[in-house]
């Protein structure tokens, strides 16, 4: 007869917080609730808690520091942001490759938005819509933060927990893009309209419940904001060129 396999409080609570660094509920960098507390939300002896967490510093899923508590180790952040962050966040080429990658980030996190996304995930976006258009008369740092978490709202609706690791661990570099296409685009008024009423597309597709038409929005919003950079990059090209011709 096979002897029977006693599996360790200790790696029943491992398996229960590694699931919930998976789904995004602890992200990455993010300090895990005090000891005490989360012994009681799982409703373990403190010892077994501790004997998890060691497992899963051992894994290098989580750092402890002394005296500052246990974080979710931020290794994808790290690798994903630096050094290049810097090197893409300023390039003139790869401000464009971004947007181009965008399309296919938030096209595909606002069609399983869409899809799977529960009433919760639909307030979240709500909220976090509203307050982004709030932040529009904000600086264009504030408002890049604030459509950040919009954005991000949409992706975790999408329950998809790649896109979700992948848009935290890249979160600064597409914020910068957001700030930076805001610095040029806010200079007009019937751009940032525009721009809203792409959002409210957006939104409004995700709150029926119409992937297809969630991703078409989508894109229509990035390829609008692409074409109108351009655009006044060709003109603000043409007026250096008439100040040159002038001087001379």
């Amino acid at each position: 007869m096979s002897r029977v396999q006693v599996t360790k409080l200790s790696d029943v609570i491992m398996q229960q917080l590694e699931a919930r660094i998976i789904d995004g509920t602890y992200a990455a960098g993010e300090r895990l609730p005090a000891e005490r507390e989360l012994a009681k939300q799982l409703d373990v002896s403190r010892p077994s808690l501790r004997e998890a967490i060691q497992k899963l510093e051992a894994k290098g899923l989580v750092t402890r520091r002394q005296g500052g508590g246990t974080y979710v180790s931020g290794a994808l952040h790290q690798k994903v942001t630096d050094p290049l962050f810097a090197l893409l966040a300023h390039n003139s080429e790869a401000h464009y490759d971004l947007l181009e990658f965008r399309h296919a980030l938030e096209g595909v996190s606002s069609f399983y938005a869409a899809m799977r996304g529960s009433d919760a995930d639909r307030e979240h976006i709500q909220r976090t819509f509203k307050a982004a258009t709030d932040a529009a008369d904000m600086s264009a740092k504030e408002q890049a933060q604030a459509l950040m978490r919009f954005y991000i709202a949409i992706v975790e609706a999408s329950h998809n927990v790649v896109l979700l690791h992948l848009i935290r661990g890249m979160q600064d570099i597409l914020m910068e893009n957001m700030r930076q296409n805001l610095a040029v685009l806010n200079r007009r008024s019937e751009i940032r309209a525009q721009l809203h009423e792409h959002r409210s597309s957006i939104v409004a597709a995700i709150m029926a419940g119409q992937p297809e038409q969630a991703r078409d929005a989508c894109h229509q919003h990035l390829t609008y904001i692409e074409a109108t950079l351009l655009q006044l990059n060709r003109d603000h090209q043409r007026i250096e060129r008439s100040v040159r011709r002038s001087e001379q």
